[in-house]
C-alpha cells in the first residue's frame, strides 16, 4: 500500500532532498562569509553564544512552536558555523590522556543534507561509511542551541564512549559540553553527564534511567533532564529490531529456587514429539496430552489442572524451553557462574539483563549455576513508548527504506535516502549454495586460506558465538592466524576492529561487527591486484582482490542485518567484495524455508561433492529475501501486538508519572491531600448510606461504624449524624471530623516537616499500588487471551477492564494516603516504601544495575514526626524474553 502511494504521488524523499539542496546552497554562501569574519575558536564560541541567546526564556512545553520557528531561522547560519569550526581545527592534534586524535573531518555536502533531514525529524538513510557520526554532530549542535540536552543514541557502550570522545573535539570547539552515559557509571557521574549540551547514551541506559527517575522519592535523586531531541543512530536496530523487548526493573519474588532443579530433572525425562512439542519459530515448548499424563504420574496427582501443582505446567514448559530451544553460546553464555543473555541483533552480552517469567531460572538450573529468585515488576516501558516522549525524534541508518511504513505508522518518521559522497565500488556476489553446513564451512576455510596467502583482509560474519568458535577451530587446524570477535571477547573489541582491515587480517565475528564498526583499510590493501580461483566439480569460483572481503556464513532473519554486514566493506568508495554462503541446515532455511526451495536444493545436489558450491544464484537470493520479508512481517505483527497492549498501560504510566512529578516538584501538596480526603469521605459515606431520605439511628450507626473503621479510632458518634439533613450534610460533618484529626497532626510539628511527610506518604502509596497494578495488568493480559473463544476482541476487553483497574488503583492510592494520615501519631515512626534509596545506593556502592539491600534513614532532627525507610527488596534490571509477549 505504501509503495503504491509513492508510485502514484512520487517519492517524498526526493522532493525533500530538492528542498535540502537549496538549503545547502544558502549554507555554503554563509560559510564563505564566515571564512572572512570568523578566524579563531573564541570567535566561533562567541557566535554560538549569540545563537543561544535567541532561545532564552522559552519553555519547552509552552513555547515549542516558537522554538521550532527560531531554529528554522538560524539553521543555515548554525550549520555554516559548524563547517567553519571544522575548517579552523582541521589538522590539529588533540590529546585524551595518552591517546592523540587528529581532527581531519569537514562535513561533505551530502552530510549536510543528512543533518537537514535529521533536523526536520526524519530518518536519514545513509550508506555505511558515509560518516553518520559526523552528521549527528551537525543536527545535535543546531538543536542543542535551544538550551535543552540533545540525546545521541547508540547501540552499545563502546560506540557511545568512542563517539562522545572523538566528537567532543568539535562540540568543545563550538562551545558546547558533551556527556556520555554508560552501564557502570556512578549516580553523580550520570547526573553530570545528563546536564551536558549533548549526551551520548545507549537506548537501554536511557530507558532504564527514565524508569529509575520515575521511582525517585526526591527531585535531587533524578538524573535526566527534559526530553527535547533524540538522534537515534542505527535507528532500525533500536526502534525496530529491539522494539519488541520491553525494559523492566524488577525485584525478586519469594519463590523457592530449589524447585527449578526438580523441574529441569523432570524435563530431561520427557520425550520430544511424543510428550512435548517444540516450536522454533515462536521459541516455545508445549506439553502434549501424553506429557501431561507423564507429569501427573511423576507428581502423583490424578488431575493436575485441579491440583496444587497446576502452576508446575508453566515451570516444566520453561524447563523444556531451556533444554531444547535456548542454546548455550547462541542465546546465552555462561561466565563466572552466571547466565548472560546474548543480544540476537548485536551479538553483545546484555549485562545485568534477565529473562522473565521463570525462564532465566530454568536456564540456570539446566547449566547447574546458582539459581536466583524470580522477579516482581516495579517499572517497565517499551522502546516505542519511551522514544515517543521526545518533542522531536530523528534517526540514522544505512538500512531503513524496507521498514519505512513501520517508521511512519508508529513514530511518524519519514525516511529520506541521502546520496553517497562517492559511487559504491563494492561488488556484492550472489549467494553460494551448499549441500550441507559441514561442506559450506570446509569451502569457507579453503577460501580464507587462499585469500590470506594473497594478503586480502577477510571479515567472516557468523550468527552465534558457537558458530564463530567452530569456524575458529577449523582455521586453527589449518594454522591460519585470525581473531575472533564475539560476546566472550567483548573487552578486546576496539583492538580487533582497528586491525580487521589490515593486510592479511582474518577476523571472525558475530553481529558485534555488523553495526557501527568502522573497519578502515590502507593503500596497500586498497591497491591489491590479482584474483583467487577455487576449482571444484561444478566449475571454478573467481574472486577479485582488493579492499575488504566480507563473507557471511548464513543469512539472518532480516535483510537489514545482512546489509549491515555487507556494509563493513566498500566504505567511502573503497573497493570490496561480499558474498553469503548458505546451506539447508541454516536456521532461516530450516525454520522458515519453503518446500519449493528444498526441492530445488535436492534436485541440484545429486552426487555433487559436499564441500563444493552447488550454485551461485541471484534467484536463490530473491527466494531467501522472500523468506526474510515474511519473517520481518511476522516480527512487525509482534511489535504491533505489544504496542497495542502497552499503549493502554502507557496511558496509565504517563498519568502516574505525571502525578509523581508534580509531587516531587511541588513543596506542599496539602491541597491535593484535602481533595483526596473529600473523595474518600464520599466513598465511605456512599457505601454506608444506601440512599435513605431520613437519617435514622440504624443508618447513622452504619455510617459511624464505617468512619471509625476508616479513621482507626472512635472519632465519630451517632449523635453527630442524627441531625444531618442529606448526603452533603453527612459529608460536611465527616470532613470536619477527619480534617480536624489531620490538622491536629499537622500542628504537632513544623509545616515543612508535615509537608515532607505528606509527600513521602503519597509517593509510597503510588509506588506500591503502581507495582500491584502492573502485576494485575500482566495477569489481565493473560486472562483476556481466552476471550477470543467467546467471540470477543481480547484487546477491547483488556481496555475495558484495564480502565476499571486504573480507576480503582487511583482510589486505593487516596485511601492509603488518608488512612496513613488518620492513623499516624506524633513521635511515631512511619514506614515508607523507598525504592529510590536502593537505586541510589546501587549507583554509589556497586555501579551496577543489580541493586542490593538498602536501608537509608532520613530522620528529621527538629520535628516531632519522623519518617524512616524500611528495608527494600533487591532490585534488578531485566529484559523480557522475546517469547513473553
Amino acid at each position: 500500500m505504501f509503495s503504491f502511494i509513492q508510485k502514484l504521488f512520487g517519492d517524498p524523499s526526493e522532493k525533500k532532498l530538492k528542498v535540502y539542496k537549496k538549503d545547502l546552497e544558502k549554507i555554503k554562501e554563509i560559510e564563505k562569509k564566515y571564512r572572512d569574519e570568523i578566524k579563531t575558536i573564541s570567535e566561533v564560541q562567541a557566535k554560538t553564544h549569540e545563537f543561544q541567546s535567541k532561545f532564552e526564556g522559552l519553555d519547552l512545553d509552552e513555547d515549542i512552536k516558537e522554538i521550532k520557528e527560531r531554529l528554522n531561522d538560524i539553521k543555515h547560519e548554525a550549520l555554516a558555523l559548524h563547517r567553519r569550526a571544522c575548517e579552523i581545527i582541521h589538522g590539529q592534534v588533540f590529546e585524551f590522556g595518552e591517546e592523540k586524535i587528529e581532527w581531519n573531518m569537514i562535513p561533505y555536502d551530502v552530510q549536510v543534507l543528512g543533518a537537514l533531514a535529521l533536523n526536520d525529524g526524519n530518518i536519514a538513510e545513509m550508506r555505511t561509511g558515509e560518516g553518520k557520526t559526523l552528521v549527528a554532530t551537525l543536527a545535535a549542535y543546531l538543536n542543542a542551541l535551544v538550551g535543552y540536552p540533545v540525546h545521541v543514541v547508540t547501540v552499545n557502550d563502546y560506540l557511545a564512549r568512542r563517539d562522545a570522545k572523538e566528537m567532543s573535539i568539535i562540540y568543545n570547539t563550538l562551545g558546547l559540553s558533551v556527556g556520555v552515559i554508560t552501564h557502570n557509571q556512578s549516580f553523580q557521574d550520570k547526573k553530570i553527564s545528563y546536564s551536558a549540551n549533548v549526551v551520548y547514551a545507549t537506548n537501554n541506559e536511557l530507558g532504564f534511567d527514565y524508569l529509575r527517575d520515575n521511582m525517585a522519592s526526591d527531585e535531587n535523586n533524578r538524573v535526566m533532564k527534559r526530553k527535547w531531541f533524540a538522534i537515534v543512530d542505527e535507528v532500525d536496530s533500536i526502534l525496530v529490531d529491539e522494539a519488541r523487548t520491553p525494559l523492566i526493573i524488577s525485584a525478586p519474588a519469594a519463590e523457592a529456587t530449589s524447585q527449578y532443579v526438580r523441574f529441569a530433572a523432570i524435563a530431561r525425562n520427557l520425550e520430544n514429539e511424543k510428550e512435548y512439542k517444540i516450536d522454533e519459530k515462536q521459541k516455545t515448548a508445549t506439553l502434549t496430552e501424553d506429557g501431561i499424563r507423564k507429569l501427573e504420574e511423576i507428581l502423583g496427582v490424578d488431575n493436575i489442572y485441579v491440583s496444587q501443582h497446576y502452576n508446575d505446567i508453566h515451570h516444566i514448559e520453561n524447563a523444556l524451553k531451556a533444554a531444547a530451544v535456548y542454546k548455550r553460546d547462541v542465546d546465552y553464555l555462561v561466565r563466572d557462574e552466571e547466565i548472560l543473555i546474548i543480544d540476537e541483533h548485536t551479538g553483545r552480552v546484555l549485562s545485568g539483563r534477565r529473562y522473565s517469567d521463570g525462564l532465566h531460572q530454568a536456564i540456570e538450573a539446566k547449566e547447574g549455576v546458582t539459581i536466583q529468585q524470580e522477579s516482581r515488576t516495579l517499572a517497565s516501558v517499551t522502546f516505542q513508548n519511551y522514544f515517543r516522549l521526545y518533542k522531536k525524534l530523528s534517526g540514522m541508518t544505512g538500512t531503513a527504506k524496507t521498514e519505512e511504513e513501520e517508521f511512519y505508522k508508529i513514530y511518524s518518521l519519514e525516511v529520506i535516502t541521502v546520496p553517497t559522497n562517492r559511487p559504491i565500488a563494492r561488488i556484492d556476489r550472489g549467494d553460494l549454495l551448499f549441500r550441507s553446513e559441514k561442506g559450506k564451512f570446509d569451502y569457507i576455510v579453503r577460501l580464507i586460506e587462499a585469500l590470506h596467502e594473497k594478503g586480502q583482509p577477510v571479515l567472516v560474519g557468523t550468527v552465534s558465538v558457537a558458530k564463530s568458535e567452530y569456524l575458529s577451530s577449523l582455521l586453527s587446524a589449518k594454522n591460519i592466524p585470525h581473531e575472533v570477535l564475539n560476546a566472550k571477547q567483548d573487552a578486546r573489541e576496539a583492538d580487533i576492529v582497528s586491525n580487521a582491515g589490515k593486510y592479511g587480517a582474518v577476523t571472525i565475528a558475530t553481529n558485534m561487527a555488523g553495526r557501527g564498526t568502522d573497519i578502515k583499510i590502507d593503500d596497500r590493501v586498497r591497491n591489491l591486484d590479482g584474483e583467487v580461483i577455487l576449482e571444484g566439480a561444478a566449475g571454478k569460483q573467481t574472486y577479485k582482490l582488493g579492499g575488504l572481503f566480507v563473507i557471511g556464513t548464513e543469512k539472518h532473519e532480516t535483510r537489514r542485518i545482512d546489509n549491515q554486514l555487507r556494509g563493513r566493506s566498500g566504505r567511502q568508495g573503497d573497493p570490496g567484495l561480499s558474498q553469503f554462503m548458505i546451506s539447508p541446515d541454516d536456521d532461516i532455511m530450516r525454520i522458515f524455508g519453503s518446500n519449493n526451495m528444498f526441492r530445488m536444493i535436492a534436485n541440484l545436489s545429486g552426487s555433487h561433492p559436499e564441500n563444493d558450491p552447488l550454485i551461485e544464484s541471484k534467484q536463490l537470493m530473491r527466494g531467501i529475501e522472500r523468506v526474510q520479508r515474511q519473517v520481518e512481517g511476522r516480527n512487525f505483527d509482534i511489535r504491533k501486538h505489544i504496542l497495542e497492549y502497552d499503549d493502554v498501560l502507557n496511558q496509565h504510566r504517563l498519568a502516574i508519572y505525571a502525578r509523581r512529578n508534580r509531587i516531587l516538584e511541588g513543596k506542599d501538596i496539602h491541597a491535593d491531600v484535602v481533595e483526596m480526603l473529600e473523595n474518600q469521605i464520599e466513598r465511605v459515606i456512599s457505601l454506608a448510606y444506601d440512599g435513605h431520605s431520613d437519617i435514622e439511628s440504624d443508618v447513622a450507626q452504619n455510617i459511624v461504624n464505617a468512619i471509625n473503621d476508616f479513621a482507626g479510632t472512635e472519632i465519630a458518634k451517632v449523635s453527630d449524624y442524627l441531625e444531618a439533613e442529606n448526603m452533603e450534610d453527612l459529608k460536611r460533618k465527616t470532613k470536619n471530623l477527619l480534617g480536624g484529626q489531620i490538622e491536629m497532626l499537622r500542628d504537632t510539628g513544623s509545616e515543612e516537616i508535615f509537608a515532607d511527610f505528606e509527600r513521602r506518604l503519597t509517593l509510597a502509596a503510588i509506588d506500591e499500588l503502581w507495582m500491584q497494578h502492573m502485576d494485575a495488568m500482566a495477569h489481565l493480559r493473560e486472562e483476556v487471551a481466552f476471550e477470543g473463544y467467546a467471540q470477543k476482541n481480547p484487546l477491547v476487553v483488556y481496555k475495558e477492564r484495564a480502565y476499571d483497574s486504573f480507576v480503582n488503583m487511583m482510589s486505593d492510592i487516596e485511601y492509603r494516603v488518608i488512612k496513613g494520615l488518620l492513623t499516624a501519631k506524633p513521635q511515631e515512626s512511619i514506614d515508607a516504601v523507598e525504592l529510590e534509596s536502593a537505586l541510589r545506593e546501587d549507583y554509589l556502592e556497586t555501579g551496577s544495575e543489580a541493586v542490593g539491600l538498602a536501608n537509608v534513614p532520613e530522620n528529621s532532627e527538629n520535628g516531632e514526626i519522623s519518617i524512616s525507610s524500611v528495608e527494600t527488596p533487591e532490585i534488578n534490571v531485566i529484559r523480557l524474553s522475546d517469547d513473553k509477549k
